[in-house]
């Protein structure tokens, strides 16, 4: 793909993304195209305080829109955070929703704008049987939604993942439309990210590509749009992370990003069913953990992966086309970005193994990895991956 190809586009799957440098100033006529006139917006307070929230919420107001902030959020998303969204939402009158950061806010964000106009409880709307048909769709809000990350994807995602304290368990509460109605999608907002969290993101938007890549159900449209994001990532995660001002660099994160996003309609599996308990219980960085777990699920699953995983280092333009080359890139990329080789050095205990495999095992991800996944398999991935054993 050619450097100089002008990363600017408007594009309609699977929802209206304005994407660009500087589109950010389309803000207030985002909003009003919803019909907004006093929108929330909703972000976490590590960005709160920070000069794009401020200049977001002036060029509202200077527009003459009724923007208001919501800032109480925290990483690894509660109830709480989202009954106070709402609160706050109810309170200023407002009439639409800005979800504007990473995953968490995103999803909050998410979460509140369908709470607004619901009488039941947020866990009636998990992602279960038709749980969704609970909903009053005519109580929802219109969203657009602003990341500042390159990894989770939420401003094209149809869910919310919150945990629920009274069991520490991630939870997702889905309905159609929760996916905004419009997406910004501009890089220049993550050029102020720092190294780390650029590697954390950008191994979660692998993930997302990865585990899509490999599952076993039927969706070629996804299947197509993991594999390119795959090789985004290869070629623009270590740029992003060396030269964080690159703005091609972080540009085609955002894009890997938001397809690894829409391509997980095709299923995740094991990275992510570990993944969640340990966010929810130990409160883990999401991204990062998938990526800790990530070539321990490869390993786990090769027997049922190697002839997708000859074709994607085919792709990568990988020696010798097989699954350990797709490993040991996916290893070295590990290395060079500086993510911990075992989940050991997150935390994570043989105290901690029994109970994340219980709750990884009805994690709603199992059901779309390649290998059928029990307690037992599970005990053995957290327990390898743990104590770095990466049988290859």
């Amino acid at each position: 793909m050619s450097a100089d190809i002008e990363l600017n586009g408007n594009w309609n799957y699977p929802t209206a993304i304005r994407f660009g440098a500087g589109r950010i100033g389309e803000l207030p006529d985002a909003c009003r195209e919803l019909g907004m006139r006093a929108p929330l917006l909703v972000t976490d307070p590590g960005l709160a305080g920070l000069p794009m929230i401020d200049n977001a919420v002036k060029a509202c107001c200077d527009d003459g829109l009724g923007c208001k902030l919501f800032a109480d959020v925290q990483g690894n998303p509660v109830e709480a955070n989202v009954s106070a969204g709402v609160a706050a939402y109810r309170t200023g009158d407002h009439d639409g929703v800005i979800a504007f950061g990473g995953g968490s806010a995103l999803d909050v964000g998410k979460a509140v704008a369908l709470m607004v106009g619901q009488t039941r409880p947020l866990w009636d709307f998990e992602d279960r049987e038709d749980w969704y048909t609970r909903v009053d769709v005519d109580g929802m809000a219109p969203v657009v939604a602003v990341p500042t990350t390159s990894g989770t994807g939420s401003e094209v995602g149809r869910a919310s993942v919150i945990t629920d304290a009274r069991d520490h368990t991630k939870k997702i509460i889905f309905h159609p439309r929760m996916l905004p109605g419009i997406v910004i999608a501009d890089p220049a907002l993550t050029i102020g990210l720092p190294p780390d969290i650029t590697a954390a993101v950008g191994m979660d938007a692998l993930s997302h590509n990865l585990e899509a890549y490999c599952s076993p159900f039927y969706h070629p449209m996804a299947q197509g749009m993991a594999l390119e994001g795959i090789r985004l990532i290869k070629d623009w995660l270590p740029e992003a992370y060396r030269q964080g001002g690159d703005l091609t660099a972080r540009a085609h994160m955002m894009a890997a990003s938001t397809m690894g996003a829409a391509a997980f309609q095709k299923g995740l599996g094991a990275m992510h069913a570990m993944s969640h308990p340990c966010g929810a219980v130990l409160n883990t960085h999401h991204g990062l953990t998938n990526a800790v777990v990530m070539p321990y699920v490869m390993v786990f699953n090769r027997n049922a992966i190697d002839a997708c995983m000859a074709a994607l280092a085919r792709y990568l333009d990988l020696p010798d086309p097989s699954l350990r080359a797709v490993l040991d890139w996916v290893l070295g990329l590990r290395e060079a970005l500086g993510i911990p080789a075992d989940l050991g050095a997150l935390g994570v205990t043989d105290d901690h193994v029994g109970q994340l495999a219980e709750m990884a095992a009805v994690d709603p991800s199992v059901g779309g990895n390649p290998v059928p996944l029990t307690v037992e398999h599970l005990t053995t991935l957290f327990d390898s991956a743990i104590h770095g054993r990466l049988d290859v």
